[in-house]
């Protein structure tokens, strides 16, 4: 891939560092022969498990078997060593101790093997020591052109294909056909609980695998597999670090343009976790919530814990393009409706009231007594008139306002039971959008046959109403980012040049960083450069008083911390004393400094202070922060973090979703500010970071809102040190 590839790439700037190529991995996970190395007769033997799970599966390519205890396993013939193998081997399986496996691969790819998983641990996340010894066998396979799968991994199995390489008894599972998921994981551990998961459910699985330390193969290649694999309809991922993030976000594009959802698990918020992850797979984690910004932009169905992941991935792959809009909650307890009204409010997931036209239709289908709403306890009618219970539910799944549903029931007697497999599934089995079904009673017992109706007709399934509305909000997310990435900015506007040389701190003095926004279309206070008193009275009389002076040099980013801001200059005596006092504080404060001058600004009335900052992150691109600013910002951090290039309709409903939105609105007789201004200035910062490479931070705070405008009080534009001005 290349720079072109990704979006904010222009010709003549500076290209990110590369990142490799996807890997075809056939070879991998659709082997025609198999050696293991380390093969034992000791079945609880990790060789053992292989061979086993191997002849359990009915594998039809050849076995080759390395061991030096053995002459043979199981009917099959023992070669003492690699070199003893045939040339050409697809893959080697290594299940043996960390020390012989550099000798191994040498001696593997000597061979002309074609790729090899690898169990052993004792590398990267080990420590330093760890990872040379890894990055000895990446270069080792790198040079012969081998793939290798781990270290420090469980191996895969290939359902789809019947090909078990993993150290665990695993057993065949017959997907019948039927469109599956694929999960990659870095960690062993979890690939295990989510094939188990899923197995649980009676979910489709192509193939499970775990990538490990991801020395040579990692999570991107699998991607890449499981998006062009027709038989993969969702995609779940466990990554602790993804290793190239732009190779990423753009198979995440291509995911979300064939339809297939990613729902992915990525641990790191806390710091604690992001030790955690450096420990188990030798990560070194980055920033989570760029990253997390970054994959919502392609609308990557991010969770927070393996249930989610498990539940969303199961709903998703009955509904694999949900439609905007968000749920409906249908049940026949008025403490049910309850207890989802306020789980919804908990979860911010808004429950959209029902159309008019639905309301009316049903009025028609219920008692007076019931109250014809979104959500819906819809009372006892269920008991008398089952059937009725199913077309409730599809005339409110088709409300326009309504994307999805969830229909909370108990089990009840088997007559109930009986009615519910026979009217309630079939009708949840119709619907167009996604519709859940949820057996309340814990681990209550449910008849056999309610189960089998359930399981056959590919209902998601849930015995938690929470479980089923956190997936659902999930699920509802990747609705709204797929309707975002159509409405987000494709095109990249022209970069404005930037203003001046580089200094070599990187960080361009406000007076520039705000003429280069300016230029950009940003509203800025009237004023100028001085680089005397007499100079400074001359400007303030042109542009008029109150002025506020405040001191240039890009090596004093934070001005304020040494003097260098004075303000409310009322008249020219003022200005001239407060020029004299300026200067002498930084003389205290900073002798060595050498000022550009002084900046002369036009006081800006008071007005909604705000911050809207953007950082461009080496590997995931530019992200965009706004909130409140000023002092708030430290005090409350009420901020939101999104895309570079969202829509200006899109930024107006990140910032009603502030914790302070109802001041955007105005209060306690406050007019209202223009949100459409502050979003358009959002757009601009966005539009900036994507179009020139060079820049690397912007923040303008406060930037501060009025009722018809906005206007850029202070800024800071920092640029990569050894990037030129590319104008």
């Amino acid at each position: 891939m290349k720079t072109s590839d990704f979006p904010g790439a222009q010709a003549g700037q500076p290209e990110p560092a590369a990142e490799a190529a996807v890997a075809d991995v056939t070879c991998v996970l659709r082997p025609a022969s198999v050696a293991i190395v380390g093969a034992s007769a000791d079945p609880r033997s990790f060789g053992g498990f292989v061979l086993a799970n191997l002849e359990r599966f009915g594998y039809a390519g050849a076995i080759h078997l390395v061991s030096r205890s053995s002459t043979e396993i199981n009917g099959r013939a023992c070669v003492k060593t690699v070199d003893e193998l045939p040339a050409g081997i697809d893959l080697a399986v290594l299940a043996i101790p960390e020390a012989g496996v550099l000798d191994a691969v040498r001696s593997l790819a000597a061979k002309g093997t074609h790729a090899a998983v690898l169990f052993a641990s004792g590398y990267a996340e080990t420590g330093e020591a760890g990872r040379e010894r890894q990055d000895q066998l990446a270069a080792a396979a790198r040079d012969a052109g081998m793939a290798l799968l781990g270290p420090n991994c469980m191996g895969f199995t290939n359902f789809e294909g019947n090909v078990p390489v993993t150290f665990e008894a695993v057993q065949p599972y017959p997907c019948g056909g039927r469109p599956g998921i694929g999960v990659v994981a870095q960690s062993g551990a979890m690939a295990a609980n989510m094939r188990d998961a899923f197995v649980g459910r009676d979910l489709p699985l192509t193939a499970v695998v775990s990538t490990g330390n991801e020395a040579s193969l990692g999570a991107e290649d699998f991607v890449a597999h499981y998006i062009d694999d027709p038989q993969t309809r969702v995609l779940a991922v466990y990554a602790e670090q993804v290793r190239r993030p732009r190779t990423f976000l753009a198979l995440a594009r291509k995911a979300r343009e064939a339809g297939k959802p990613i729902v992915m698990l990525m641990p790191g918020r806390s710091e604690r976790a992001r030790e955690a992850a450096q420990s188990h797979t030798g990560a070194l984690a980055g920033d989570h919530a760029t990253a997390a910004v970054a994959l919502a932009r392609e609308a990557v169905v991010l969770v927070d814990t393996p249930d989610e992941l498990v539940d969303a991935a199961a709903i998703l792959l009955r509904f694999p393009v949900p439609p905007a809009g968000g749920p409906a909650f249908m049940t026949g307890s008025g403490a049910m409706k309850n207890v989802a009204l306020d789980f919804c409010d908990g979860l911010g997931l808004e429950l959209p009231p029902l159309g008019a036209q639905t309301t009316a239709n049903l009025k028609a289908m219920l008692p007076d007594y019931a109250v014809a709403e979104n959500p819906l306890d819809y009372t006892t009618i269920g008991v008398r008139q089952p059937g009725l219970v199913g077309e409730v539910l599809l005339t409110m799944l088709s409300d326009p306002a309504v994307g999805s549903i969830v229909l909370s029931i108990p089990a009840g007697p088997e007559v109930a039971q009986r009615d519910k497999a026979e009217h309630i599934v079939p009708a949840l089995a119709r619907a167009g959008k996604p519709a859940v079904l949820v057996v309340t009673g814990d681990s209550g017992p449910i008849e056999p046959f309610f189960v089998d109706a359930i399981r056959a007709s590919g209902v998601p399934f849930f015995r938690s109403p929470d479980r089923a509305l956190r997936a659902l909000a999930r699920v509802s997310a990747y609705g709204e980012a797929l309707q975002r990435a159509g409405r987000a900015t494709q095109s990249i506007p022209a970069a404005v040049p930037l203003p001046g040389t580089v200094p070599p701190s990187g960080v361009f003095a406000e007076y520039q960083g705000k003429a280069w926004l300016a230029a950009a279309g940003l509203t800025v206070p009237e004023g100028a450069l001085a680089t005397s008193a007499d100079d400074a009275a001359a400007i303030a009389a042109r542009i008029g008083y109150p002025v506020v002076i405040k001191a240039q040099a890009s090596e004093l980013p934070h001005k304020s911390d040494v003097g260098g801001v004075i303000v409310g200059l009322a008249d020219e005596a003022a200005l001239r004393a407060g020029w004299d006092r300026l200067q002498q504080s930084i003389a205290t404060h900073r002798p060595d400094l050498t000022l550009d001058g002084v900046l002369v600004e036009a006081m800006g009335p008071r007005g909604l202070e705000l911050v809207v900052g953007a950082r461009r992150d080496a590997g995931w691109g530019p992200v965009v922060l706004v909130g409140l600013g000023g002092v708030w910002i430290e005090a409350l951090k009420d901020v939101r973090l999104i895309p570079a290039d969202l829509a200006e309709a899109d930024v107006v409903e990140e910032l009603g979703r502030l914790k302070a939105a109802s001041l955007l609105r105005g209060i306690r007789g406050a007019a209202a500010v223009d949100v459409a201004a502050i979003a358009r200035a959002v757009t601009l910062i966005g539009a900036q970071m994507r179009a020139n490479l060079a820049i690397t931070e912007i923040d303008v705070n406060p930037l501060v809102a009025y009722p018809d405008r906005v206007l850029a009080l202070d800024a800071l534009v920092v640029c990569a040190k050894e990037v030129r001005n590319p104008a």
